[in-house]
């Protein structure tokens, strides 16, 4: 059986999901799709990224039927979740701050969320914090800065280190903080860069496996569906403009056909 899975985000940060979950689903067929005419997403209106995410899921939806969506990116879960399972029949797998996991980890049960600033402010977010963390301190820290800052470093450019120092001054001055949540997918692709600028820091949190786990699930509930299946795997990828050479070949090198670009 070959599932066929897509991953969406407005940039590169799903792929964070995408290399944990890919290779324990090695009989499906997976499609990235990348919203990069709007990214990044973490300013733009809740209605903004509701409305795009739908049209664009239903376009790819309507080329290639879908077995599972996963909406790779926190900042789009806080917000089109329902709006997508009002439409597809299919599983809808969000994206949401690692909360309950991160609290478990914390001994100091001082804690921050490094997310975007649509993510922090959600209040989905504030929900999880108050069902998981009423006895912890939670740091919510915002930052556009840094979803840039992930999508250049895997575009091959160096990081900013005095920057990058200057913007987590704030995290940087509590002694006691022993735990970040990684609430963006393009954090972790920074993870180095935050273990030498917060030392104190001794978990680092992200999703990729609470996805992964719950993806795993629902394929074994659907029990797959029959795309293909002799076929070998299939990598499709969809963007809403056109890609940099340096997109194009971290796609290409992770298997991925040239880019469609969907004109919405």
């Amino acid at each position: 059986m070959k599932p066929r899975i897509l991953f969406f985000d407005s940039g590169l940060g799903g792929l964070s999901i995408y290399m944990h979950t890919s290779p324990l689903i090695p009989q499906a067929e997976f499609i990235y799709c990348l919203d990069n005419a709007a990214f990044p997403y973490s300013e733009k209106p809740a209605q903004v990224i509701n409305e795009r995410c739908r049209m664009i899921c239903q376009q790819i939806h309507t080329q290639y039927p879908l077995d599972l969506i996963i909406i790779a990116c926190n900042t789009a879960s806080t917000v089109v979740l329902p709006s997508l399972r009002s439409v597809f029949s299919c599983p809808i797998v969000g994206t949401v701050p690692a909360i309950k996991p991160a609290v478990a980890l914390s001994t100091s049960k001082h804690l921050a969320l490094l997310a975007t600033k649509g993510t922090v402010s959600r209040p989905y977010v504030d929900e999880l914090i108050q069902k998981f963390a009423q006895d912890c301190k939670f740091e919510k820290f915002g930052s556009t800065l840094l979803v840039e800052m992930a999508e250049d470093k895997l575009q091959g450019k160096p990081v900013d280190m005095l920057a990058l120092r200057k913007h987590l001054a704030p995290l940087q001055q509590i002694p006691d903080l022993d735990t970040l949540v990684q609430g963006c997918t393009h954090f972790p692709f920074l993870e180095d860069e935050f273990r030498q600028l917060l030392p104190q820091v001794k978990n680092f949190v992200n999703s990729s496996e609470a996805i992964t786990n719950r993806v795993l699930f629902l394929l074994n509930q659907k029990g797959g569906h029959p795309h293909n299946e002799y076929s070998p795997p299939q990598r499709k990828l969809f963007a809403t403009a056109c890609l940099s050479q340096a997109k194009v070949e971290i796609f290409a090198n992770l298997g991925f056909s040239k880019a469609k670009i969907l004109l919405l």
